[in-house]
């Protein structure tokens, strides 16, 4: 799939948001990629995620995480397509990304995060992290859009997307949003 053809479907189906927005990370922009737009059309999900599993499917993964809220469908649906498991993360009551509803990874496990929006890579490497500690090196991650602009520094773990935009963001200090006097919008989930 060629990126202005994946940009039609956010487009298409409402995903791609222009506007005032703080996004997850705290930062500010005149854009917001809703994925969950796109995502809950599962002909397109499979779509997408097929086309995103293929930059995988040589490493193997048996396992995909996606962080709560975001990752969720998404890591059903690369797992569907690399004939892999499903799991997600989530935060407790301390913020803290954990596994929890018993699932289970190992050293043994070939491991790959899945994410839907790649801004600053917060989400995952708080991912990365809870997989340390089960002594898991993640295989790569996987999203259906880097905004990062190459600049996500997640470790060293490889990240392939589907479409890589470039929309600036900013501090809301010196947001020149803010600065115009434009209603704020706030449509992430990290506080789920």
């Amino acid at each position: 799939m060629q990126e202005m053809e994946i940009m039609e479907i956010f487009k298409k189906s409402g995903a791609y948001k222009q506007g005032h927005f703080r996004l997850s990370s705290g930062l500010h922009s005149g854009a917001y990629l809703q994925c969950a737009l796109v995502l809950q059309e599962p002909v397109v999900a499979a779509r997408l995620c097929a086309a995103l599993a293929e930059k995988f499917r040589a490493e193997e993964p048996d396992v995909v995480i996606g962080p709560a809220m975001g990752g969720i469908v998404l890591a059903y649906e690369l797992a569907r397509a690399l004939k892999a498991r499903a799991v997600f993360s989530e935060r407790d009551e301390e913020g803290v990304m954990r596994l929890r509803r018993g699932f289970e990874i190992g050293p043994e496990n070939r491991v790959l995060i899945a994410e839907d929006v790649l801004t600053t890579g917060r989400s995952v490497k708080e991912v990365i992290k809870l997989l340390e500690a089960y002594d898991v090196s993640p295989g790569g991650v996987a999203s259906l859009v880097d905004r990062s602009g190459g600049a996500a520094d997640l470790g060293g773990v490889r990240a392939e997307s589907l479409m890589k935009i470039d929309v600036p963001t900013f501090p809301g200090e010196d947001c020149p949003l803010c600065q115009e006097g434009m209603p704020l919008e706030k449509p992430g989930s990290r506080k789920i």
